[in-house]
């Protein structure tokens, strides 16, 4: 049986139930006496160590079983919270996660015992409880330790027991027979064993699987009741027996079994088979009889569970796996290229060659609306709800405000907000570096502010929103807000820009200074900031998504940094262009207009071709002079003008032709093509031709910061 079909789904849990108790733990620190708190801490840290157990994750299981004992002096009222022991729980809970990250990406819990942790906790409980808590856990420990013991006694009692002995009802079959018979010649003893489970295990099928581990290499499985299969699919009660030869003594056999966690009981004797194994019709009666008394229990039980979930709403989600959801999402994409090629055929084909040209249209519209229907809901399949990547901030302010000495509050809105689960698996680290960047050079030390009058606790805000087809997310401070005139010094200072620069530049053009590489005003490096790379991963990472992030300050009353998301990566609305005989595609979010020009209203300014739209001057960018390609005319009257906007910044992009809006499948370039991120991705159209996909972040930076060398 393979047990990567249980890890996948105890990763899956046990984030949950580690996010859980990083929250509840934090209610706990402000509300110490909140019962329900501490009532959902405890069952989750009790889930957590039967997982564990379930999973064979001994390390993991003691030290959760330890926090477990703290958890349980503190719902008795034995113990106080304080400051000291919520320090040593969090200690605790990150060692968990440091124990999950090694069996997400090795597959076994390392070589870590925490000991320290261990210890610890152990002291808060002499410390604060004295003998009275320390005697649970040593009960405790002494209750688990026992039942080997006890069952060595209670063995000897019951050995002759058919009720208990269960593998003494197994039906033998004559090929059975002869391979125990084989077995005793070969100098082996044949045990029959029966295995009862704690009633409160979880994963039943796991456990069976770790006690057949446990003793493979003593010997040989010749018969299991229920069969290997049923026991892999969980279809047994909580007792399990076998047939097993070994060279091995029933002690050592035994102990073997009871070392795997969550095993109630072992019987465990030498198996008796008769002369003339499963003839009689003895034999074949006792199973019989055996099937019938374990199916009653089963027809009872099954009312009682139904009555006892009758009036609760089920689940309404459900895990999928995120491969799945990518072939789903592929033959959407497949679909939607078929639909552009039935229009492009459409259009292709004269009328009159057509037989029934306004059913074949009404086709293209019925295929139309069923694909828009589709790809919405599949992408509302896709969507995750931004408050499993933000849930996790609270408590990294929490060790901020320490580690900083600054006393500080996390305000969080919109977390119900949802983005493309690719979206989401990548924003979590620019949204640490935002926040961890506001409690480090935004807020003032607590002296400062009670000096300027604000209130001693700082305040940080993460608030998410959706905006037409982008998500927007806001990460703000009320603190000093940015130094335009220290970061214009440590510029001038590094070499990114000359004194000349620094007269002409405007404070939007000193703040886009702070996303350049290696660049930092923080005077010393610590293990918070100070290194120059916090913004310039934010913003790699964000444009790498499709989206852009701006900022805006005002001395005195904070920052804010703004990053607009798109809701997804995988079908988009694009803007379908010619530029000489090639197609390219501009995604539709990123346009804010198109313009017909004259060439006599080009003028320009710094040798740059500017156009005066509306009273506002936008550079433009002759695409063909990019792409180095030929234009359709080379001295057009007018020109076509499409309009991109990213934050406040707008660039007229030049084309030659315009084709129309269309839907656009994103298929990746692939790793050995590199065209200066000049292409976002390209897509199929409906004659088989591909179309690139324009970037139009990179050209509207390209011309922006073209006015600035880089060094």
């Amino acid at each position: 049986m393979d047990t990567s079909q249980y890890l996948d789904l105890f990763i899956d849990e046990t984030k949950e139930h580690l996010q859980s108790l990083n929250e509840h733990v934090l209610v706990l620190e402000k509300e110490p006496e909140n019962e329900d708190t501490i009532n959902e801490i405890f069952r989750a840290a009790h889930t957590l160590k039967g997982m564990s157990g379930t999973m064979g994750f001994v390390r993991m299981q003691r030290l959760t079983h330890d926090l477990e004992n703290v958890f349980s002096e503190i719902r008795n009222g034995n113990m106080k919270v304080n400051e000291k022991l919520i320090d040593v729980l969090f200690r605790g809970l990150d060692a968990l996660e440091s124990y999950l990250a090694v069996i997400s990406s090795e597959g076994n819990e390392g070589t870590e015992d925490n000991e320290d942790i261990i210890n610890d906790l152990n002291a808060l409980l002499e410390e604060q409880s004295g003998d009275g808590a320390a005697a649970p856990a040593q009960k405790e420990v002494k209750k688990e330790e026992t039942p080997a013991k006890e069952e060595k006694a209670e063995n000897k009692q019951e050995s002759a027991s058919d009720e208990k002995c269960k593998f003494k009802q197994i039906p033998i079959s004559e090929y059975e027979a002869t391979a125990i018979n084989s077995a005793r010649a070969e100098g082996k003893n044949v045990y029959g064993i029966t295995v009862y489970l704690q009633k409160t295990c979880i994963l039943k099928s796991a456990r069976a699987f770790l006690v057949f581990k446990s003793v493979e290499n003593k010997g040989e499985l010749i018969k299991s009741v229920p069969s290997t299969e049923q026991i892999e699919d969980e279809e047994f009660d909580f007792d399990f027996s076998w047939i097993f030869a070994s060279s091995d003594t029933k002690e050592n056999i035994k102990k073997l079994v009871m070392n795997v966690s969550e095993i109630a009981e072992v019987y465990i004797d030498d198996i008796e088979i008769p002369d003339a194994p499963a003839a009689g019709p003895s034999n074949d009666v006792k199973p019989a009889q055996e099937k019938k008394e374990t199916a009653k229990p089963d027809a009872k039980e099954k009312p009682k569970k139904a009555s006892a979930s009758k009036g609760k709403v089920g689940s309404r989600s459900v895990r999928v796996d995120i491969d799945k959801l990518d072939v789903l999402m592929n033959l959407v994409s497949e679909l939607i290229i078929a639909k552009n090629g039935l229009v492009s055929a459409g259009a292709a084909s004269p009328s009159g060659q057509m037989a029934n040209a306004q059913a074949f249209h009404e086709q293209i519209e019925y295929l139309e609306r069923v694909t828009t229907n589709l790809h919405e809901s599949v992408m509302k399949v896709r969507m995750v709800p931004i408050e499993s990547v933000v849930n996790r901030f609270p408590r990294m302010i929490r060790d901020l405000n320490r580690k900083l000495n600054k006393k500080m509050e996390l305000y969080m809105t919109g977390e119900e907000t949802e983005l493309d689960r690719t979206v989401i698996d990548e924003i979590g680290d620019p949204l640490m570096h935002l926040l961890r960047n506001s409690a480090d050079h935004g807020l003032e030390s607590n002296e400062e502010r009670v000096r300027l009058g604000k209130p001693e606790v700082g305040s940080i805000f993460l608030d998410a929103y959706q905006d037409g087809n982008n998500v927007v997310i806001e990460v703000r401070d009320d603190g000093a807000g940015i130094d335009i005139d220290r970061v214009r010094q440590k510029a001038i200072e590094k070499g990114s820009i000359t004194e000349k620069q620094a007269e002409t530049m405007t404070d939007k053009d000193f703040i886009d200074l702070l996303f350049q590489p290696s660049f930092s005003t923080a005077e010393k490096i610590t293990d918070v900031s100070g290194r120059g790379v916090g913004l310039d991963v934010v913003k790699t990472k964000i444009e790498a998504l499709g989206g852009n992030i701006t900022a805006k300050t005002v001395a005195g009353e904070g920052s804010t940094f703004t990053i607009s998301l798109p809701l997804t990566l995988a079908i988009i609305q694009a803007l379908m262009v010619k530029v000489g005989e090639e197609k390219y595609a501009i995604p539709l979010g990123s346009i804010n207009g198109i313009e017909d020009i004259a060439k006599e209203d080009i003028s320009l300014v710094q040798s740059k071709e500017v156009i005066n739209l509306r009273g506002r001057v936008i550079p433009i960018l002759r695409l063909h002079d990019i792409l180095d390609m030929e234009p359709v005319e080379n001295d057009p009257e007018s020109l076509i003008v499409v309009i991109m906007q990213k934050a406040e910044q707008q660039v007229g992009l030049v084309i030659d032709e315009l084709i129309g809006q269309q839907e656009t499948v994103i298929k990746s370039l692939g790793h050995h093509i590199t065209c200066d991120k000049l292409f976002s991705g390209a897509t199929i159209l409906g004659d088989g031709e591909v179309a690139l996909i324009l970037d139009t972040n990179t050209l509207i930076c390209l011309l922006y910061t073209s006015e600035l060398p880089t060094t």
